[in-house]
């Protein structure tokens, strides 16, 4: 009988300890979590005209405002340029103030090619591709769409 109560003892201290381990680990996790975002626009709201608007151009809006950096090296072929967007940020983003502050640009919402380009973007991105290799990319697909916005060449 001491040898069973022995072992129901160190299985019930086992189980504790797991118990406790896999709390802390989940504890962990979640506060890492929660630190790991630290873009200044991450909490942006998008506008109504984006929340109305399908999955699609929802999600381009949002890489839009995730990832500056990775549109303002990308042209637009969609004619754009005539309004005055110098890349293909400029359809989803007029400007980004200092405090984080973003004003937005309604284009994209209503135009395939920026949407299209962005998707491009972010799947080759994802795939590991440099600035410079997806800029070669969209300027071969979308060419033959119209004339480029002026978007200088990303450093290789």
């Amino acid at each position: 009988m001491k040898i069973h109560r022995k072992f129901v003892k160190k299985g019930a201290t086992g189980m504790i300890r797991r118990l406790f381990l896999m709390t802390f680990l989940l504890l962990l996790v979640g506060a890492i979590s929660a630190c790991s975002s630290t873009s200044q626009t991450a909490s942006v709201e998008l506008p109504d005209y984006v929340k109305h608007a399908s999955h699609t151009v929802q999600t381009a809006y949002r890489y839009a405002v995730e990832h500056p950096e990775m549109l303002d090296h990308q042209p637009c072929y969609c004619g754009c340029g005539s309004m005055g967007h110098i890349h293909n940020l400029h359809c989803y983003v007029k400007e980004i103030k200092d405090d984080g502050t973003v004003i937005f640009d309604n284009h994209a919402a209503g135009c395939g090619i920026c949407i299209d380009i962005t998707l491009d973007v972010m799947r080759l991105s994802a795939e590991g591709k440099s600035q410079l290799e997806i800029r070669r990319y969209v300027d071969a697909k979308y060419s033959p769409f119209g004339p480029s916005t002026d978007t200088p060449l990303p450093e290789a």
